[in-house]
């Protein structure tokens, strides 16, 4: 099996409580695709918890996780979205934000304290979730006369292809995705059929 495009990620959001010393850290995390999605989930956290001192967090994105960033929001450098980050990269996560606001409870926890509690924080975030594989995606418009439909049907069913959008003018236009493993031999597929147009649609 081709497993060039798949990652490890989240199913879905999580979150709880954890506290150390009268200091609350409320943890959560996210799957993920876009900065524009990780710029939304931290606005609406700052909306919910505009009285926190913290809101410390860490996200990575792409396949390999190439794209990554940590953010201390006030804690000494390196004792709060390193440690979130740090946990997401020993559970090879990607296209995941953490987020750990904290409430302070009067009693220092020192450098090291913190590190542990945001450390923790994050590890509870991750283990109250589950970790699923996904896959990339890659996406074809196709266009045809309306004669192929079944023709054009039946390669959809057999090679397990999405619909993600269908005009119907004087020929047939279709947004297909699939697994990007599988690109090349939807098109030569898809050009098997004699298309009018076969088209990958770039990002």
């Amino acid at each position: 099996m081709d497993l060039s495009d798949t990652y490890r990620t989240l199913a879905t959001s999580s979150s709880g409580l954890y506290k150390d010393k009268s200091s609350k850290f409320h943890y959560f995390a996210f799957p993920v695709k876009t900065e524009e999605e990780i710029k939304a989930h931290l606005a609406d956290l700052r909306k919910t918890f505009y009285d926190a001192r913290h809101h410390c967090f860490a996200w990575v994105l792409g396949k390999d996780g190439e794209n990554y960033r940590a953010n201390d929001d006030g804690e000494p450098n390196h004792s709060a979205g390193d440690p979130i980050l740090g946990q997401i990269r020993s559970h090879q996560l990607t296209y995941i934000l953490i987020v750990v606001v904290r409430y302070f409870g009067g009693t220092k926890l020192g450098i090291g304290g913190l590190i542990q509690a945001y450390k923790t924080s994050a590890l509870l975030a991750i283990e109250a979730n589950e970790i699923i594989e996904e896959h990339l995606k890659s996406r074809v418009k196709i266009n045809f006369p309306y004669p192929q439909m079944n023709e054009v049907m039946k390669l959809v069913k057999s090679l397990d292809l999405e619909i993600l959008k269908q005009e119907m003018t004087l020929d047939c236009e279709f947004e297909l995705q699939m697994r990007q493993s599988l690109l090349k031999e939807v098109i030569h597929s898809l050009q098997s059929i004699e298309l009018l147009e076969v088209l990958e649609i770039k990002e």
